[in-house]
Formats: structure tokens, C-alpha cells, sequence
């Protein structure tokens, strides 16, 4: 048993009650108003005591759309050369991949750890699969997170950067990947890019039913171009009977397209089960109240990371939170809490497949801060919710199942 004494749970207002935590088995057990007869009582237990001094609690994040094998970051900064459109930002990326000045394995590494420092205990991760690259970007990524196994909860995507019908081979190779231990097969805009969405999703959606295994599709396609192709992956997600094992990933024709038509569409993702992520670009806010409301999961991902396709990104989870915030212009607490909650029990729902209720996240006992739930967790000084996403202070511990695996940005077992 763990107690973790004089805490503020998920606080709304700076002079939040401060409560004492119980975990055991790495799960909470109870949360006790500190100074109360039975927190006292609990502390003169057997068992270890964490003083959490005033600090706040907040649910762990996490980052469910990474690329993981494609980034930069520590390593010697790199001006930007792509050309701007999809395919000269895939090429160009193709091109340089192998110039990095660490392994693709050493890379992930990397990056997890500051990945994990930032408050994140779960990561899924696409992986570049293509007739370049084959699968050793992905065996890359695969071995990285199981290397970080104790510390976080991963997915790995198979994923077909440069499309599937474009290039020869690429479903063998994703094939290949799935039973390497990919978790999930990937696709990218089957009409706009592969020109040929029958084709492509047939490719995708055969290979998950081959496996057993979930999708998560890249979907830049706007306007019309993108509700056609939503329409096709929903009407096989339900006849496949894979509610709740698709995701679409970015979903730009939810930003471009009236919103009659947008209503509409969610209310057919909500009713073909499809969880979505996002990364909070400038332009490609999601409707996250109407997504709510249809009890459609989202989750919040990074995307790249100082890569070939842009210099931005940092690895730190809660300034992406930031991010999600501002790009949305939310000003209200009410409003600011929301994206924490994407960035924490959202993605948990989106990687297990799980459609949101209505529980409060500090009632939830599967994804939140409730009794039973799984003790993922930071503690970070900051007055409120909303003033930990604006100020996202530095000095964060992180925990996982209840042992402390990261604080003052370092893992704890590597320094890193």
C-alpha cells in the first residue's frame, strides 16, 4: 500500500481541498480529505508515504499519433526542404530518413523518454512502411517501446506513408509488420493520394480482418473529398463489425465542411463506432462539443516531431494540451479542462477501443481519477487545471501503476 499525502485532486479553484491517496496494486483505493481522522488512521499504516506537498493531481496524457521514426529532436537542428504538398513532404522524408545522426531505435528512445518526462504513460505510434524503408523503421519503433514497457502503454501502427496502390509491395509489407506485432493497420487518404479508395481499402480492411487487429487511417482529405471517404470507412466498419477498433486520425473534412453536413457526419462516426485523434493544427480544429455530445472518443497526438515534415514539436504532452486550447480559442476553465481531458482519458479510450460515458474523469474507474482506475498519474505545482495547460510548469513527477517513473524531466531508472 502507498498513501500519497496532501494533494489537490484535478483542482478547480487555487484553494482546491487538499486529499490523501491510497494505491495498491497500482490502482487507487481511496481518496481521503487530508487531516481527517481517517486520513490519519490510513497514514499510521504500514506502507510507504509520498508527500505530495500541495501539489496538483492530474491524470497522466498521452500521445496517440506519433511518428515515432521520423524525427529530430536532440539532434543537430536541420532547415526545413520539403515543398509543401503531401507527396513532397513524404519524398522528402524518404530522402533523408537514413541522414539522421542516430538509429532509428536510439532515436525512439529518445524521444519516448521525453515523451514519458512530459506526463505521457501511453503512446501509439505509426511507423513508416514503404518500398524504401521495408520494416526497418518499424522493427526500429517496436523495439523502442517494448524497451520502455514498464513505463508506458504503446501501439504501433503499420503504416503506408507513400499509399498502398502507388508502390508494389506495400501489402505484403504491411502483411508482414501485423505479424511481426504491428497492433493496427494504417491507410492514408485512399482518394486524394492512392487515387483508388475501393483498392485501398480493400487493403486495409482485409488485412485487419486477416489479423484481428484495429485501423487508424490518415485522413487530410477535405470538404467532399473527405465525407466520401469517411462515408466508405464507416459503411465497412459496420459491416465488418470492427465498432469501436477504427480510427481516423486528423478527420480535416470535420473543419471543411458546413456544419449540417459536419453534424452529420459525427453522428455517423458516433454510430459506426470510429474513435478520432487529433494534433491541434491551426487549421483543422474538430467540433470537440458535438464530438462529445455523440460520445465520440478523441484523442490528442503530436504528430512529428522536429522531422522532415516541419521544425515544430517537442515531445512535451502538456504543452500540446496548451496547444489544443489555444488553436479551439477557448478562454473558460470549463472550457480549457476539456482539452486535458482529451489529452488524458481520451486517449486511453482511443487505444482501447472504448466508447466514452458520461462519467466526470475523477469519477471514471476504467480511464480517469476514479476508485479502481489504474494510478497514471503527475504531480505538478500549479494553482488550477487551467494554470498547469498556460504555464505547463517544468518540474513534473510522473507515476505509472502508482511508482514514480519520471520527475524534473528525466526517466528515473536512465537519467534520460
Amino acid at each position: 500500500m502507498t498513501t500519497l499525502r496532501n494533494v489537490r485532486l484535478f483542482p478547480r479553484t487555487a484553494d482546491a481541498r487538499a486529499v490523501d491517496v491510497e494505491i495498491e496494486n497500482g490502482r487507487f483505493v481511496s481518496f481521503t480529505p487530508s487531516g481527517s481522522a481517517e486520513a490519519i488512521n490510513r497514514t499510521d499504516a504500514d506502507g510507504d508515504v509520498i508527500e505530495g506537498a500541495g501539489r496538483a493531481l492530474l491524470p497522466s496524457l498521452g500521445d496517440v499519433h506519433a511518428h515515432l521514426d521520423s524525427n529530430r529532436m536532440g539532434q543537430t537542428f536541420r532547415p526545413h526542404t520539403a515543398d509543401g504538398t503531401l507527396h513532397g513532404f513524404i519524398m522528402n522524408d524518404r530522402a533523408n530518413w537514413r541522414s539522421g545522426e542516430r538509429s532509428v531505435r536510439d532515436q525512439a528512445d529518445y524521444v519516448i523518454a521525453k515523451i514519458v518526462s512530459s506526463g505521457g504513460t501511453r503512446i501509439r505510434s505509426h511507423t513508416q512502411i514503404d518500398a524504401d524503408c521495408g520494416l526497418e523503421r518499424f522493427l526500429g519503433v517496436r523495439d523502442a517501446l517494448a524497451d520502455h514497457s514498464t513505463v508506458l502503454d504503446s501501439q504501433i501502427v503499420a503504416f503506408p506513408q507513400a499509399g498502398i496502390v502507388h508502390e508494389k509491395g506495400v501489402r505484403d509489407l504491411l502483411d508482414a509488420a501485423l505479424n511481426e506485432g504491428a497492433d493496427l493497420v494504417g491507410g492514408l487518404d485512399p482518394l486524394q493520394y492512392d487515387r483508388d479508395p475501393v483498392a485501398h481499402l480493400n487493403v486495409v480492411f482485409g488485412l485487419a480482418e486477416k489479423h484481428g487487429k484495429g485501423i487508424d487511417i490518415h485522413l487530410h482529405e477535405r470538404g467532399s473529398a473527405g465525407v466520401f471517404t469517411v462515408e466508405e470507412i464507416a459503411h465497412r466498419t459496420k459491416a465488418l463489425g470492427l465498432q469501436w477498433q477504427v480510427t481516423i486520425s486528423h478527420a480535416f473534412a470535420l473543419s471543411s465542411n458546413p456544419t449540417p453536413e459536419v453534424e452529420r457526419i459525427v453522428e455517423l462516426l458516433a454510430e459506426a463506432g470510429i474513435s478520432l485523434t487529433t494534433v491541434a493544427p491551426q487549421n483543422g480544429v474538430l467540433p470537440q462539443r458535438g464530438l462529445r455530445e455523440n460520445r465520440v472518443a478523441l484523442g490528442l497526438g503530436e504528430d512529428g516531431q522536429r522531422d522532415y515534415w516541419s521544425p515544430y514539436g517537442d515531445g512535451d504532452l502538456l504543452r500540446r494540451t496548451w496547444q489544443l486550447a489555444f488553436t479551439n480559442g477557448l478562454r473558460r476553465d470549463e472550457d480549457i479542462e476539456t482539452c486535458l481531458d482529451i489529452a488524458s482519458r481520451g486517449g486511453a479510450q482511443v487505444m482501447a477501443g472504448a466508447r466514452p460515458d458520461a462519467t466526470a474523469l475523477v469519477d471514471d474507474a476504467r480511464f480517469g481519477l476514479g476508485i479502481g482506475a489504474p494510478a497514471d498519474f503527475m504531480l505538478l505545482a500549479a494553482d488550477t487545471v487551467t494554470s498547469a495547460i498556460m504555464d505547463c510548469p517544468a518540474d513534473r513527477d510522473v507515476f505509472k501503476n502508482g511508482e514514480l517513473v519520471a520527475s524534473a524531466g528525466h526517466l528515473v531508472d536512465s537519467g534520460r
